[in-house]
């Protein structure tokens, strides 16, 4: 029979609890990672979802100016000869307003739709001019945003300044 010889001083049991500890520590710090991992994964979707309600509000937005649009288009009045020039001038005046509003309201619809194009491409939420991520408080309060604050507030100083 074969014995098995044993380590002087039983150093063989000392090796195995200090290997054991070894593997706990770093099971430890790579289980520390996977939380923050998780917790950044949690973030993520949180950020997702609220795009996602975003997207929503974007496309009810959208449908609405669509309907208001078809709305207004059907009702704009005739053309029609006043016999007072001051009513003839205030109709015209009235149909021109009403024209540029829903030439304001066209150019929103093309911003909706970028914006629900970037949200199905993944490329919604970030700055076009850094490149940095756009807060979501940002992107609530103007969902057709393309700058981040900072960004649009220094764009918006170089505008005062060519003004000026």
């Amino acid at each position: 029979m074969a014995t098995k010889k044993k380590s002087p001083g039983g150093t063989k049991g000392k090796k195995s609890s200090k290997s054991t500890t070894k593997k706990r520590t770093t099971t430890k710090k790579k289980s520390t990672k996977r939380c923050s991992e998780a917790k950044e994964n949690k973030k993520i979707t949180d950020r997702e979802k609220i795009i996602q309600e975003i997207r929503k509000r974007l496309v009810e937005q959208k449908e609405k100016l669509l309907q208001e649009a078809e709305t207004a288009l059907n009702s704009l009045p005739e053309e029609s000869a006043f016999p007072d020039l001051g009513d003839q001038a205030s109709a015209e005046i009235d149909k021109n307003f009403m024209l540029r509003l829903r030439g304001r309201e066209q150019k929103l619809i093309k911003k909706i739709e970028l914006a629900i194009e970037k949200i199905d491409n993944g490329t919604y939420g970030i700055c076009e001019v850094c490149g940095c991520e756009i807060g979501i408080k940002r992107l609530e309060a103007r969902p057709v945003t393309t700058m981040c604050i900072d960004c649009k507030t220094e764009q918006e100083e170089e505008e005062k300044l060519l003004e000026a």
